[in-house]
């Protein structure tokens, strides 16, 4: 595995963790279908937040959310749409939003994370 996925995937990994820390049930995770990926699905209170999560070494190349801009927030809202309409019974009733975790460090025990919670 490339060093960057391994990366990626610790940082997937790190931000479920802070999820469920804070009361979001996560309902799927790195769910694909023609237009893409959602790295994590989940819900809380009457949220089902489509969660995009980037992770980096440094900010040397920018800091993570700018790399979830408007093109992508656009797509990430064609997934969210196609992931409820592949799962009626989990969406009834939930609004959607948006949302981003950046993580900022190679090791998860020393690095910093940031949660925007509504991406628009």
């Amino acid at each position: 595995m490339a060093a960057k996925d391994e990366l990626g995937r610790h940082g997937e990994e790190q931000a479920v963790r802070y999820l469920t820390g804070i009361g979001y049930e996560v309902l799927d995770r790195n769910w694909r279908c023609a237009q893409g990926e959602i790295d994590i699905v989940a819900c809380r209170g009457r949220h089902l937040a489509v969660v995009e999560v980037k992770t980096r070494r440094t900010i040397a190349h920018g800091h993570p959310f700018e790399a979830v801009d408007a093109r992508k927030v656009r797509r990430l809202w064609q997934l969210a749409h196609a992931w409820a309409a592949d799962h009626p019974d989990e969406t009834g009733g939930l609004m959607i939003r948006i949302e981003a975790i950046g993580i900022i460090g190679a090791d998860p025990a020393h690095s910093t994370l940031e949660h925007l919670v509504d991406v628009s």
